[in-house]
């Protein structure tokens, strides 16, 4: 019996069978399937630890030790996040630290937290960010300049103004308020976790429950169709570097209060660190697909791959070239997963709900994975 098309468009039941048996696969070779993996490549890292530096490793100081590290370039990548599922790029977020925290410990900012209360200098961090982010969208957005050249120049700029403010110098916090407060924890948890968490979770609504995360695919996916869809393309490309912005002057909050100080020195690679474990994540390059809950798994692979390698007393030099070979294998999945789902969606198409073989209007509308 041969398969057929209903007046509707849809499957007949002769279709049905075979689509029952390839759901697996689909839902395996989907979103859940990649984080999968992800979950899968975090616990075998852990394996290797244990095996390689026993106690050492899963001992519960070594625990938090990774996820204090993981929690500030964790949250530089979850702005990288939205940015590159923008279709953009961010070179400048490690400069941006530096000149955030350089600007929030002048002694000018400083003498005014001691006089009102340390939020002075939290709040001066986050507005530095959001305003090198609110540059950057501008010259991207409204003076047509590409993302790669626009934040290129913001690395630049914004790390040598924050060597002018410092004179190249390390700036000590003597606000002993600020450093307890970033430095406690709640329930044996330190401060900098939970502050990556609720980073993690407000990121993960914005894009999956929002208006704002729905733009966000649309324009990273087809700008043009978003621009036709009545979406300000511009706008929305301007926010989504604030955002960065923002995330950048909150990670340097927790990297002067790891570290008692503000430096031009922060922040150094940390371009290259958000955007692998970005890419590691599932977020495609060219945009319109990424997770935050694979980025933040990706965080923690790397995290505790430099972990590993630190107890087994390997090389930064080797821990590089690991990183390296990581990104590109996972750069080079991406495009072979993202072939076969292009192919599957043109195999689909003809014969799918509202298809072409029916007269229906293809339509499809993007949901954004969880």
């Amino acid at each position: 019996m041969s398969a057929t098309t209903s007046a509707t468009g849809g499957p007949s039941t002769a279709e049905a069978p075979d689509r029952s048996r390839g759901s697996g696969l689909g839902l395996m070779a989907g979103p859940f399937g990649r984080l999968l993996g992800l979950v899968i490549a975090l616990v075998l890292l852990c394996a290797v630890g244990v095996i390689t530096a026993g106690d050492r490793f899963a001992d519960v100081d070594n625990v938090l030790t990774i996820l204090r590290l993981a929690s500030v370039i964790g949250v530089v990548s979850i702005g990288m996040t939205f940015v590159i599922i923008g279709g953009g790029i961010d070179l400048s977020v490690g400069a941006i630290v530096a000149l955030s925290s350089v600007w929030a410990t002048t002694v000018a900012t400083q003498q005014m937290a001691e006089d009102f209360h340390w939020i002075i200098m939290v709040v001066t961090a986050i507005l530095v960010g959001a305003g090198c982010g609110l540059v950057n969208g501008v010259v991207i957005a409204y003076g047509k300049l590409a993302a790669f050249i626009a934040t290129l120049a913001m690395l630049a700029a914004a790390r040598g103004l924050a060597e002018i403010l410092s004179n190249r110098r390390t700036q000590i916090i003597r606000d002993q308020d600020f450093l307890d407060f970033f430095s406690g924890s709640v329930l044996g948890v330190p401060t900098l976790v939970i502050i990556f968490a609720l980073a993690a979770v407000v990121g993960w609504v914005l894009l999956n429950r929002t208006t704002f995360g729905r733009r966000t695919f649309a324009v990273g996916g087809n700008a043009e169709a978003a621009r036709l869809a009545g979406i300000r393309v511009q706008r929305h490309t301007v926010l989504l570097y604030v955002l960065s912005g923002v995330a950048c002057g909150i990670a340097a909050v927790m990297l002067m209060a790891r570290t008692t100080t503000g430096s031009s020195t922060h922040g150094a690679l940390y371009e290259l660190d958000a955007i692998a474990a970005v890419v590691i994540g599932g977020t495609l390059l060219i945009g319109g697909r990424g997770t935050i809950v694979g980025t933040v798994l990706g965080v923690l692979i790397f995290t505790t791959l430099g972990n590993v390698f630190t107890l087994n007393n390997l090389s930064s030099s080797a821990q590089a070239v690991a990183r390296g070979v990581i990104i590109v294998l996972a750069v080079l999945l991406q495009q072979q997963l993202a072939g076969r789902e292009g192919r599957a969606r043109r195999t689909r198409a003809p014969g799918g709900p509202g298809g072409l073989v029916s007269g229906g209007t293809a339509t499809a509308t993007p949901t954004p994975p969880n």
